[in-house]
């Protein structure tokens, strides 16, 4: 049997941009996704901390160094500009990698900036 197992997470990312007409996806600052260890075109869920919507795209990469996190397409709906997001990544295991896993989770600051990066 396999397990889905929390694999990543940005913690309390904020959202800087959101465009409806761009094609759908969310651009992460490349800094946080190596912080994270998420790669790009990888599957995202996403909760807003601000209005509980919970929803899935993709990652795209946006500049290094830039804090962006940005909502494209119809991920734009789900949540505003300013508004606190956590960012998950999830992968399968088996019973015993599961025993064992632990999860990375990058806590981000203001500017989303890195504060602490965890395993729990």
């Amino acid at each position: 049997m396999q397990r889905v197992m929390l694999r990543a997470k940005l913690h309390r990312a904020t959202v800087t941009e959101a465009d409806l007409h761009y094609e759908g996806s969310c651009g992460i600052d490349e800094d946080l996704m190596d912080a994270a260890d998420m790669r790009e075109f990888e599957h995202i869920d996403l909760y807003n901390v601000n209005n509980g919507e919970r929803f899935s795209t993709y990652i795209i990469k946006a500049p290094r160094g830039s804090g962006t996190i940005s909502l494209n397409g119809a991920a734009a709906r789900k949540a505003q500009i300013g508004d606190l997001l956590i960012i998950c990544t999830y992968a399968p295991m088996s019973e015993d990698q599961a025993r064992d896993h632990k999860p990375k989770v990058v806590l981000l600051g203001e500017g989303n900036r890195i504060q602490e990066v965890r395993k729990f």
